[in-house]
């Protein structure tokens, strides 16, 4: 026979939400009247019982009860071993359990503690103990209870802020514009590439790229098509990295960066070929340049670091070939 009725029960109560809630566990109507009574007109308190001790740990899986009162002599199961099998249970191993026993003995009081009890009682107890110790176990186990969903929903919130912040800095190091990465992108990783290549004495390869007449294309056509221009030039870039560690980043304006680790001179030539040929065969209508397609120049340099030099002195290497490039007719490598 049980009372498992719920007064605004929740299986996951928030962390203002928990209410004092009790189960009795003891075969004796007439100790489960007694305790009812006492406990009777205690707004803040819930009660529960049961008689039949073989389903007490089913209903406390039902009520999350914050306080169990429990008999030590009871048909079917040893109250001892009651304990121990609410203490075996996750969701019950922390739960204030008080037994109410017939017999004030020492040796059971202290069986009881070494089996997990909380607190011992001789029924019937006075009210107003059984009320205060009632309330003090369960407002331990409340604020047990709170703590740890304060500590969870801390926990949530870090992890959701890190992945954020992931994001964040994913897109911190994008270009609005044509989705790759961004100057900052290109700064920080030259200087880990750089530092790679000392360590491993391979070669380093920048390529860097510049849109032929491109005001030109942009005053005539719309700073819209310019846009899309400088999105296909992108793409076309993209397309050319044959190797995750391969990189393409808008350097600045129409003007794009390549960088290619472990790549020598002749690979570094192969790969600025293939994207020169690449954006020819789009055939992107500029009737302002001499070709009349949209072109670019790329100039390449490729260095094996060493702490002698710097990864900026490969940026200017780059920089003054794509300079070479450009004075030499552009639409060509350098």
């Amino acid at each position: 026979m049980s009372d498992i009725l719920t007064l605004n029960l929740e299986t996951e109560p928030s962390l203002t939400n928990f209410k004092v809630r009790v189960l009795l566990v003891d075969d004796q109507l007439i100790i489960v009247e007694a305790v009812r009574r006492m406990l009777a007109g205690e707004d803040d308190i819930e009660f529960h019982f049961t008689t039949d001790a073989r389903e007490a740990i089913d209903i406390a899986d039902s009520l999350q009860p914050t306080v169990i009162l429990q008999d030590l002599v009871m048909p079917d199961v040893d109250g001892f071993e009651l304990i121990r099998r609410f203490r075996a249970e996750q969701a019950h191993a922390h739960v204030p359990i008080i037994v109410l026993s017939a017999r004030e003995d020492p040796k059971l009081k202290a069986h009881g503690f070494a089996v997990g009890a909380n607190d011992y009682l001789v029924k019937l107890p006075d009210r107003l103990e059984l009320l205060a110790r009632v309330r003090y176990h369960s407002n331990a186990h409340i604020n047990r209870l709170q703590r740890d969903q304060a500590f969870c929903f801390l926990r949530e919130s870090q992890q959701k802020l890190a992945a954020a912040n992931v994001e964040l800095q994913k897109l911190t190091a994008l270009d609005p514009l044509t989705g790759i990465g961004n100057r900052r992108r290109f700064d920080e990783t030259l200087v880990l590439e750089w530092q790679r290549g000392q360590r491993d004495k391979t070669p380093l390869s920048l390529l860097m790229v510049d849109v032929d007449h491109f005001k030109a294309y942009n005053d005539h056509y719309g700073h819209p098509a310019g846009d899309l221009a400088l999105k296909k030039v992108a793409a076309v870039l993209t397309e050319n990295l044959k190797r995750p560690a391969d990189l393409v980043t808008r350097y600045g304006g129409e003007e794009f960066a390549i960088i290619l680790p472990e790549t020598d001179s002749a690979g570094a030539m192969k790969v600025a070929e293939s994207c020169l040929q690449l954006l020819a065969h789009l055939q992107i209508e500029h009737s302002q340049a001499p070709q009349g397609v949209l072109t670019m120049s790329i100039g390449v340099h490729t260095a094996v670091p060493d702490k002698s030099a710097s990864w900026s002195q490969l940026v200017a290497s780059a920089d003054r070939a794509l300079y070479d490039a450009k004075a030499a007719g552009r639409n060509q490598i350098k």
